[in-house]
């Protein structure tokens, strides 16, 4: 089980506060532009509406196997991961995973949650955390700084969003 997913994990549930924004064309972000995920989206699609309460998944493609990890950024600026370094294979992988047995239910703050993943093709040495309060340059910077000791072809990363309603 998680901590929180934005907001707040309720015995086997994981709260989900305001999702994802696509980070491939975001120019401040060194880690990303290999092209190792080809997909990143909520069930109901980019963009999509969500009441608190609802379940959501996020299926994520690559195109190598390699390590994945996902992090919830709610309205607040409150991040938390979803999961981390989780090997997956090449191909789709739904998350919440069935033998993970969690769930990841939206929770207030209301507005726009972002989600991240950054995977890389080698085994994370570092451990870093992604959870507390980040801005705009504090989120980029804590994920070039986890991305840093990796080659730019074994690294990528990308967004989503949603929205709580």
């Amino acid at each position: 089980m998680r901590s929180a997913f934005v907001s707040a994990l309720l015995l086997g549930s994981l709260g989900l506060s305001a999702c994802t924004v696509t980070v491939r064309p975001n120019t401040e972000l060194g880690g990303s532009g290999s092209n190792l995920i080809t997909r990143l989206t909520p069930d109901r699609g980019e963009g999509a509406a969500y009441a608190v309460g609802e379940p959501v998944q996020f299926s994520v493609t690559v195109r190598t196997p390699g390590y994945l990890t996902l992090v919830a950024l709610n309205p607040g600026g409150y991040a938390s991961p979803l999961v981390q370094n989780v090997y997956v294979g090449a191909g789709t992988t739904t998350f919440p995973r069935v033998q993970d047995g969690a769930t990841y239910n939206v929770a207030p703050p209301r507005g726009l949650q972002r989600v991240r993943a950054i995977f890389t093709r080698v085994r994370p040495t570092a451990d870093l955390v992604f959870s507390g309060v980040y801005d705009g340059q504090r989120w980029n910077g804590a994920t070039e700084t986890y991305l840093r000791p990796y080659a730019l072809a074994d690294r990528d990363v990308q967004e989503t969003y949603l929205y709580i309603r």
